[in-house]
């Protein structure tokens, strides 16, 4: 009995003590009067963590300008210019009657914005005109570029500018090079056009007849659609051919989509049935022996976009492109953008150890790690000038 005892006043004295602990420190809490570190935020102090920054912003910055201006681009709009004369004030009747001819042939040629050449073309003018004049030559310059002078802020603190010089040289493109077709005015992002598919569908065929949420393109004849919906009705039917001379390029279209897509949101036993079979067409027709989850293009094109402009993946060119060389396009201008005062464009690029042509990670990381400096030199004199 006595053991019994000792042993209940133990477990009482010990929730006791533990609730006593777990208010004191509730109190110490509100209160805020818990151990804590608290830093002084001394000037130096200060100075020295936004000098610190800075130091570490601006050579990520210039590395991943850097890593974006090595990649070698070309940006061809061809919507315009694939259009026939007789027909460029009347665009909607070109691309709705089937019986004139989308064949349409384009040369492109290897070149880029090389940050050596805006050096080279500063040290050629410095030899034939003179210091004075080259000087005069980049105020005229700067003073009618607003992206030169935006970049030469950055040459006063870090030596950047030459990296936005827009001189245009050969450069030679190593493989792979990515193909890609550009559409700009064209939102996928639209309630109404998103929510026109069923996922359930794209991954279970037929066994899923609950497709209301397809409507306009859920039911054809009675029969229903597989894919429906108005992203798939609406898929990308232009078609690049790629020529160096009198050799075609070979385009690998395999392996464009995400292996996560093609693996999980696409059957592999889901087969098109009844597409595209309606009054009016939307866009590609698709291949009714090959299973969606092997239908690349439409599963790139179902993945739609948050912007009005934007790039989807058409394949990769798996050999080098030397400078100077010059691409023959033969395509097929289906696609109607037309209808809504879109463009389209073909891009073909090479890729970096950061991804594509983008500037802006760069720019930004420049931005705040000058803007850093900046406030922290202004920090300090200031602290010269009125020391605590």
């Amino acid at each position: 009995m006595e053991e019994g005892r000792s042993t209940a006043s133990g477990i009482e004295a010990d929730s006791v003590s533990l609730s006593q602990r777990r208010s004191n420190f509730i109190y110490q809490f509100t209160q805020q009067s818990l151990p804590a570190c608290k830093p002084v935020l001394s000037p130096v102090w200060v100075i020295s963590v936004f000098f610190v920054v800075g130091v570490i912003f601006i050579p990520v910055g210039i590395g991943c300008l850097h890593a974006s201006r090595s990649v070698v681009e070309i940006v061809y709009r061809y919507d315009v210019e694939c259009i026939p004369a007789p027909f460029r004030g009347n665009k909607l009747a070109y691309i709705a009657n089937d019986f004139i001819p989308k064949n349409c042939t384009k040369h492109l040629k290897v070149v880029y914005s090389d940050a050596i050449s805006c050096v080279l073309a500063t040290n050629k003018w410095k030899e034939n005109l003179g210091d004075g004049r080259a000087m005069w030559l980049w105020y005229w310059y700067i003073k009618r570029n607003a992206c030169a002078l935006f970049a030469c802020y950055f040459q006063v603190l870090v030596c950047a500018c030459f990296l936005f010089c827009p001189e245009k040289v050969p450069r030679s493109m190593k493989a792979p090079i990515y193909v890609y077709y550009q559409l700009d005015n064209y939102y996928q992002n639209h309630r109404r056009y998103y929510k026109s598919r069923s996922e359930r569908q794209l991954l279970h065929g037929l066994e899923y007849p609950d497709i209301g949420s397809c409507a306009p393109e859920d039911v054809i004849n009675g029969l229903p659609v597989v894919p429906c919906g108005l992203v798939a009705w609406s898929m990308f039917n232009d078609t690049f051919s790629f020529f160096r001379g009198v050799d075609e390029l070979n385009v690998n279209r395999k392996n464009i989509a995400w292996k996560s897509d093609r693996d999980h949101k696409f059957g592999k036993h889901v087969f098109p049935f009844n597409f595209q079979n309606g009054s009016l067409i939307g866009g590609a027709r698709l291949d009714p022996n090959i299973s969606l989850s092997d239908q690349e293009d439409l599963i790139v094109w179902m993945r739609t976009s948050a912007l009005p402009s934007f790039r989807k993946l058409y394949g990769r060119i798996e050999e080098d492109l030397d400078a100077d060389d010059t691409i023959s396009v033969k395509l097929l201008n289906n696609y109607n953008t037309y209808s809504f005062s879109g463009s389209k464009k073909i891009v073909l690029s090479t890729s970096s150890w950061l991804g594509g042509h983008n500037n802006f990670l760069g720019i930004a990381y420049l931005s705040v790690g000058s803007s850093f400096i900046f406030v922290a030199f202004l920090f300090l004199m200031l602290h010269i000038q009125n020391p605590r």
